[in-house]
């Protein structure tokens, strides 16, 4: 198979991960980058040798041959740059959140779709090796079939000194980071079939909700409680670990702070040590999310590769935007949301 080559638009923050294990996976590459700041386009195109550099998407699809793009932008460029290569037939991963609404987001799964062109929200959370883990007891029927959930990420970690534009949303956690919970909720246990929701802000200094409590019915027949803060302060600070505790009719897991899973089921107890490898270029404690990003980028150039519909399709992860927009609604009405008058 030839090498893919591809572009990256935005080169801020997160991006710089997604160059690494684009730099470390077989099969693909990054030809070009774009972005509006040319002191971040200087920067990541000297650290990883790329020498075509854009301030202008439209000039950069005009000019480069490629076989997919990754937009890494923030949320309110999403739109335009997706149907930007819908237009020009290019295959793209669309950094999360996906889009600013809900209807942006629909619009973008359709033009993709009649362009047909493949589609991928860079949802990494569930491509993190403890969650694989996880999935992998679920799928072995070690402890049946679940009937309760629970889905935590509680932390006080500073995110605001990295992405200080967290600080200024009105909408915050839920959108940012409970995104990537509840859709590890959805990959566990299935569809949702209705939400319930509280928030809160405890940090004056933020404009957004930094709490958020939410009761899911699955489709399946499963219940779960995620719960998201960053205003929780621990003895030992758990970020950026995500939390997992599942009961079935035969058993139980459990995912715990420093990636131990016991899991209580047919064949009895076992304790295993799942915690993420340390990647050459990853520091500690992000390697876990660091791993998770050239996890799901494999998967693209194979989904690629092979003509198959990526696990975080555009349209897949409408069912998971479905859960935020309902969590947003659920808080303010006081009254849980049907997931599936959302999708209509």
């Amino acid at each position: 198979m030839a090498e893919l080559c591809g572009a990256l638009i935005g080169c801020g923050f997160f991006a710089v991960n997604q160059m690494h294990g684009w730099r470390d996976i077989d099969g693909a590459s990054i030809v070009a980058i774009c972005d509006r700041d040319p002191e971040r386009l200087r920067i990541v195109g000297d650290q990883f040798g790329i020498e075509r550099r854009y301030s202008d998407a439209a000039a950069m699809f005009a000019s480069e041959a490629l076989d997919f793009v990754d937009i890494a932008t923030t949320v309110g460029s999403h739109r335009p740059l997706v149907e930007m290569a819908a237009a020009r037939r290019v295959p793209v991963i669309c950094q999360k959140p996906f889009a600013p609404t809900l209807a942006d987001a629909k619009v973008m799964v359709k033009a993709c779709t009649e362009a047909g062109v493949p589609l991928m929200v860079h949802e990494n959370f569930r491509w993190q090796s403890p969650i694989q883990a996880v999935r992998a007891v679920l799928d072995s029927g070690e402890i049946g079939s679940p009937f309760f959930g629970h889905i935590s990420f509680r932390s006080a970690y500073d995110v605001f000194s990295g992405q200080p534009y967290l600080a200024t949303g009105k909408r915050f956690i839920i959108e940012d980071l409970g995104i990537h919970i509840l859709d590890i909720a959805r990959f566990l246990l299935g569809d949702v079939s209705s939400l319930a929701a509280r928030t809160k802000r405890v940090n004056p200094a933020i404009a957004g909700e930094d709490v958020a409590t939410m009761l899911m019915d699955h489709e399946g027949g499963a219940t779960s409680v995620v719960d998201c803060s960053y205003a929780t302060k621990l003895a030992v600070e758990p970020f950026p670990e995500t939390l997992v505790e599942i009961d079935g009719s035969d058993g139980t897991l459990r995912l715990t702070q420093g990636y131990k899973l016991t899991v209580t089921g047919r064949n009895g107890t076992t304790v295993k040590d799942v915690s993420p490898p340390l990647l050459a270029w990853a520091s500690r404690p992000w390697h876990n999310i660091q791993e998770s990003v050239v996890a799901i980028q494999k998967h693209w150039v194979e989904c690629l590769s092979k003509g198959i519909e990526p696990a975080t399709s555009g349209a897949d992860n409408l069912k998971t935007f479905a859960l935020v927009e309902a969590a947003y609604a659920g808080a303010e009405g006081l009254e849980p949301v049907r997931i599936g008058d959302l999708l209509k």
